[in-house]
């Protein structure tokens, strides 16, 4: 028998080396190089758990929930919700008093957070004592979702306020134009969120805001990235490649993969779906109606949630989930009489969005869809107008079977119930039910919760709890990473109001230590919890305080501290209505030499908010002969055109920390330049966004042959050359500060080798990147037009229109004939081009020569 057994091993070792001396096909080697699809291994883990779960443990995985305090304890609600009744996840609010204030913020706030996912894992390690007639039945350990919204710009977009990092809202990183810094401050949220112990993000915001309003503190504001849906995508993809790439990083420990390889430790889910830009009014404090059809849509609102899922780029650029906003649309389906129900409840409406291509492909593999907050006062308000009769458990099922996965609910009230507590214990049951009663709605949630547990496994593909809790030394890292948010402000301060030209003459120098600064700010304070005390934000003397540090008697002497005095809008508002502790302002006003506005967005509780704006339109007397600067740190478009025009010089800043106003500070000092190009229109200087990302009209559009890397052609010699990419041609733009100004591109010889063409070939072209009005690639999908004319005739010219791709646009003509063949390029209200020029003779080949393009004279003076 043992001889057999080493005849049997030695054919064997003989038939394995004879197989490894066969070359592999090219199947075979594609296979062994091809990485583990690890969204795949996460699906069959789901399918997996998902069979062996109860339907009380499923019907939980539907709902994420929140709770009062910071008490987790075995003897509290949220503990008996996560252990008991095996909720999804949780949701962290301010207002619920889910952090405390003070230097000791992140450190409860990780060690809740650790307690809520030790209660689930702990109760997975028993065995649920048996039914009344039953068996025992196991639990299974499943990480719950510990979920927050940070917007950035502290109160009132987020919910922690102390300790960590303080970074930029998103209008301040779009009004960068830089997708790269929207990804470093992605990076910087998803590292500091992962270190926590936070692992789903409801961010960022992906609405567009092409309507802004000037006379509304109601719309979104800063909390968009801009009103260009193009850019509003850019900025999009790279926030969520950043979050994810952070997290992933943040969660790597020593000896584990390296950064690239390692799994996403947070889930982003976008909103507001499917897009409240064109609303008037915030999606969770009432319904707004949007009119507008579904095709009008896809142009605006839904383009930055096509680049985020189907159309996304990568992996790390494509979103978890999106959160479904309330919101409903008139004319939908180009019927402009009919509106549909608010769209996250109206299964017709939202099935049709989701039937999209690039949202089917995402939902395909994957996408979980996400309700907003089915407690809302907008939810409230529509569904139970008298406030008596609030159906919690059918709102519920209605949301779910509207389309959406995941449930979340924040003060989830019930009509007649106690607290929110009983409402979700009798909404969990009530689901149960239907589930054991409803093979359809069964079917319905077995899908939802197999998408949910997936997105979990993406995150922690062996559900250990050492994956799930980072180690509590990551918290000493959080809020260290301000130079990103420096970064921002340096490049998102804008100049509104004059143009640079005009400041120059208005602002030849900045304040001297003989001038009176007189400092008028709009203040801001909020509490981290009810019973937290009031922490100040944007104090009366923010910005002086910054330029007494920055340019005072200890820092080169340029202002004097007696010539300097700070009033609050709550100072200026007691001088108006003739208060009898008004300070002696007006005084002040009289003797300053210049007046220097801090404004922040305006607040309907708070009356002082239209006092700037009150001083403008019945004391403008008191503003003349005066230099009056005004520093807008919220959205660009608050004041009218009445207003901007009572005022020296106008600049925004978007976010309100103490780095921006520092920024505020130099600008004022004129030891910064703005940039130009505000990310969404002003309706007050006359600032169109869509005519400012047009193409610039005085610019030479640059153009050269588009030649594929290792294609060859008959070089002059006669012999085959390999030709490189771009063309032998390259663009050099000569910089110009006068907007008005020629902006030139010349070309230079490159390449000894100069391809040349013959009838018959196909020519292939492509413009540089052609420039906006605010000297920024022009968006994708803006039209160029390749004009072909043949024999010097205008009357014979051949036109392909082209779109652009990162603001560049590709075309192929095919030669036809011989003759003199000359190409250019358009894309209104650019009409100028480099000229190529082509003249083939009879049966030869010839090469393209460059032509400098010709101006009109312009009239003398």
């Amino acid at each position: 028998m043992k001889r057999l057994q080493q005849a049997f091993l030695l054919t064997c070792l003989l038939a394995l080396l004879a197989a490894a001396a066969l070359p592999f096909s090219a199947t075979q080697a594609a296979g062994l190089a091809r990485p583990l699809d690890q969204s795949t291994i996460a699906r069959q883990k789901a399918k997996a758990l998902l069979a062996k779960l109860s339907p009380e443990e499923r019907v939980g995985q539907l709902f994420m929930v929140t709770f009062q305090g910071m008490d987790v304890s075995k003897k509290s609600q949220i503990y008996d919700l996560v252990v008991t009744r095996r909720v999804g996840g949780v949701m962290l609010l301010r207002a619920n008093d889910n952090f405390i204030g003070g230097d000791r913020t992140i450190l409860e706030a990780y060690r809740m957070i650790a307690a809520l996912q030790s209660a689930a894992w702990d109760s997975s390690q028993a065995t649920n004592p048996p039914a009344s007639g039953g068996a025992a039945s196991a639990v299974h350990y499943i990480p719950l979702f510990v979920g927050l919204a940070q917007e950035g710009d502290l109160a009132p977009g987020d919910q922690i306020l102390s300790g960590m990092t303080p970074l930029p809202n998103q209008m301040a990183i779009g009004a960068t134009w830089k997708p790269e810094l929207a990804q470093k401050v992605g990076a910087v949220m998803g590292s500091e969120l992962q270190a926590l112990g936070v692992n789903l993000f409801l961010g960022p915001s992906l609405d567009v805001l092409d309507t802004p309003r000037s006379d509304s503190s109601d719309d979104l504001g800063t909390r968009t990235f801009g009103g260009d849906p193009y850019w509003v995508s850019e900025m999009g993809k790279a926030y969520i490649t950043g979050l994810h790439q952070g997290s992933a990083q943040g969660g790597t420990q020593t000896g584990a993969a390296p950064p690239s390889a390692a799994p996403s430790r947070l889930v982003v889910v976008a909103r507001h779906f499917p897009g409240s830009g064109g609303s008037d009014r915030p999606p969770e404090d009432e319904v707004a109606t949007v009119r507008k059809s579904l095709e009008q849509l896809k142009q605006i609102e839904l383009a930055p949630f096509f680049a985020v899922t189907g159309n996304a780029p990568s992996a790390d650029a494509t979103t978890d989930g999106l959160l479904v906003s309330h919101i409903r649309y008139q004319g939908f389906q180009g019927n402009i009489r009919a509106t549909t129900r608010p769209v996250s409840f109206d299964p017709a409406a939202l099935e049709l969005i989701l039937n999209l291509p690039a949202f089917s492909a995402w939902r395909a593999g994957g996408g979980v869809i996400v309700s907003d907050n089915l407690g809302s006062p907008a939810v409230r308000k529509f569904f139970d107008p008298t406030g008596k009769s609030f159906d919690a458990r059918q709102i519920a099922r209605s949301a779910f079977l509207a389309g959406n996965d995941l449930l979340y609910v924040n003060n989830f009230i019930a009509s007649g119930d106690p607290d929110a507590y009983t409402t979700i214990l009798r909404t969990l049951e009530f689901f149960t039910q239907k589930y054991r009663e409803d093979a359809p709605f069964a079917q319905r949630i077995d899908a939802s919760v197999e998408r949910i547990l997936t997105l979990k496994y993406k995150m922690y593909p062996d559900f250990s709890y050492d994956q799930v809790i980072p180690p509590i030394s990551g918290i000493d890292k959080i809020g260290l990473s301000q130079q990103v948010t420096l970064d921002v402000a340096r490049q998102s301060v804008t100049l509104v109001s004059p143009d640079a030209a005009e400041l120059v003459n208005l602002l030849p120098r900045p304040p001297e230590a003989r001038d009176r600064i007189l400092f008028l700010s709009d203040t801001v304070s909020a509490k981290q919890c009810s019973t937290c005390s009031e922490q100040t934000l944007f104090a009366v003397d923010s910005l002086q305080s910054a330029v007494v540090r920055l340019y005072g008697p200890r820092a080169g002497g340029q202002v004097t501290t007696d010539r300097l005095v700070s009033y609050s809008m709550t100072d200026l508002y007691k001088v108006q209505t003739a208060t009898k502790d008004a300070p002696p302002l007006i005084e002040d006003l009289i003797a300053a030499d210049w007046i220097v506005v801090s404004i922040q967005k305006p607040a309907p509780e708070k009356k002082e908010s239209g006092a700037f704006k009150r001083l403008l339109a019945e004391r403008a007397d008191l503003l003349r002969n005066k230099r009056v600067i005004v520093f807008a740190f919220t959205a660009p478009y608050l004041l009218d055109a009445t207003d901007i025009s009572k005022l020296t010089a106008y600049y925004t800043l978007y976010s309100k920390s103490s780095i921006f106003v520092d920024v505020a500070a130099r600008i004022l000092f004129q030891e910064m330049t703005p940039i130009t190009g505000i990310p969404v229109s002003v309706p007050g200087v006359g600032y169109d966004l869509i005519q400012a990302t047009s193409p610039l009209s005085t610019q030479v559009i640059p153009l050269y042959l588009d030649l594929a890397e290792g294609s060859t052609r008959t070089t002059p010699e006669g012999t085959p050359s390999p030709l490189s990419t771009p063309s032998p041609v390259t663009p050099r733009q000569t910089p110009s500060l006068d907007p008005t100004a020629v902006v030139r591109m010349t070309m230079t010889p490159e390449a000894t080798s100069i391809p040349r063409f013959k009838v018959g070939d196909t020519i292939p072209l492509r413009t540089g990147v052609i420039l906006d009005h605010n000297r920024h690639p022009v968006p994708d999908g803006t039209v160029v037009r390749f004009l072909f004319t043949i024999g010097g005739d205008s009357s014979s010219v051949t036109q392909v229109d082209t779109t652009t791709s990162n603001g560049i646009a590709r075309a192929r003509y095919r030669i036809d004939k011989a003759g003199r063949l000359e190409i250019r390029v358009t894309s209104d209200p650019a009409t100028i081009s480099d000229l190529l020029r082509l003249d083939i003779t009879g049966g030869g080949s010839a090469a393209i020569t460059v032509i400098a393009p010709t101006f009109p004279p312009t009239n003398p003076p």
